[in-house]
């Protein structure tokens, strides 16, 4: 492929960190390994036109769906180009890539490899052929852990006094996970009208701002959310290390923030479902919840325990907002009215039709008004 883009490069090692600063036709420069689907997605989003990797963007090691999504979309993908080409090349700066070569003023910075989906089902083949010897590695971790994790359910763990009341109210979780932006606008009529608890964990209350919503309480190590969602969150929970170190209180304190700091292993996304169900909700909606082996590979995680054993805890209170989304159908809607209103006239019409004395009357109403 001889494909030639020239635009304005932005880059970043963290790429969801990159994506908060790209523009439409921008080219974006990363460092990431294995593309996840949620980043492909972010980085589709802001209109890039060509996104250049570092690194191998799919290696086959399991069914990662972010350099298809890319493709699919039109998105141009030159990988393995080497990590020094970092050093190489300026933010804002404008480049060149004329098939698998990158150049700016003139210099050319480097080669990569183009990513084709000829390629990419060849690659698709052989992850396929390697899911089972993954799954197997993932089980293994995951009995591992979990049995260092337990504490997470047999009640070791102390989660702090909120002002926020969970108790006997629905608690709405959003976490960055794939498509949780479609499917929290897939539930805007359910947070209106039950008002639902909205907990965001790290860049999801992004996405609750973004729709307008507050967010009542912020869990996560604070990476990757706006300042300015801090500054709207009703409450705010660091989650620290095992040993209690929080490198994310640094930030809290810098802002002039106030946040309690929960020690614990496992994801950030699991301690917002153990607040949730400490705190005695009546039910907990999650969105862009990760659960199944892929979502946590595409995450760098080779296993599952705590989340494993947090839906073991929380059970039945725990429900998936895609589901929801299925079963919630909020106020009167017009497809549902009409479809009773001709349902109750369906026996008047077949009345007509069978009885002598009401076909005779609509003849001479129709008869009065010159219908004939």
């Amino acid at each position: 492929m001889n494909s030639t883009f020239t635009g304005i490069i932005r880059m970043d090692r963290k790429t969801k960190m990159l994506c908060k600063r790209l523009r439409p036709g921008d080219i974006a420069l990363i460092a990431h390994r294995n593309l996840d689907e949620l980043a492909a997605q972010d980085l589709v989003e802001k209109g890039v036109k060509a996104v250049i990797n570092a690194y191998n963007t799919f290696s086959g090691e399991y069914p990662a769906l972010g350099t298809k999504y890319l493709l699919d979309r039109g998105v141009y993908v030159l990988d393995n180009v080497g990590d020094e080409i970092f050093a190489k090349v300026s933010e804002e700066e404008v480049i060149t890539i004329a098939g698998n070569n990158i150049f700016c003023n003139g210099q050319n910075l480097g080669q990569g490899r183009v990513i084709e989906n000829k390629f990419l089902q060849k690659k698709f083949s052989l992850a396929e052929k390697n899911l089972k010897h993954q799954l197997d590695l993932f089980v293994q971790n995951t009995l591992e852990y979990a049995r260092k994790e337990k504490d997470l359910i047999l009640g070791n763990l102390e989660i702090p006094e909120i002002k926020t009341r969970l108790s006997g109210k629905h608690v709405l979780i959003v976490v960055r996970g794939k498509n949780y932006k479609k499917d929290l606008r897939a539930i805007r009529s359910y947070i209106k009208e039950v008002k639902p608890v909205l907990i965001g964990v790290d860049g999801g209350g992004d996405a609750l701002c973004e729709m307008g919503f507050k967010p009542h309480l912020i869990i996560g190590d604070m990476d990757s959310v706006e300042d300015s969602t801090l500054r709207k969150a009703g409450e705010i929970i660091v989650h620290a290390y095992p040993d209690g170190t929080a490198p994310g209180m640094e930030r809290i304190t810098r802002l002039g923030l106030e946040a309690s700091i929960l020690p614990a292993p496992g994801t950030s996304e699991d301690l917002a479902f153990l607040v949730a169900y400490d705190k005695k909700a009546e039910l907990i909606v999650a969105v862009g919840s990760h659960s199944h082996m892929i979502d946590f590979l595409e995450k760098g995680r080779k296993g599952m325990a705590s989340t494993f054993l947090v839906r073991l805890k929380i059970g039945d209170k725990l429900v998936d907002a895609r589901g929801l989304a299925h079963l919630y159908r909020g106020g009167v809607r017009w497809q549902y009215l009409s479809a009773l209103l001709a349902a109750a006239l369906f026996p008047v019409v077949v009345l007509a039709i069978l009885s002598p004395l009401v076909r005779h009357f609509f003849y001479l109403l129709s008869w009065r008004f010159g219908l004939r």
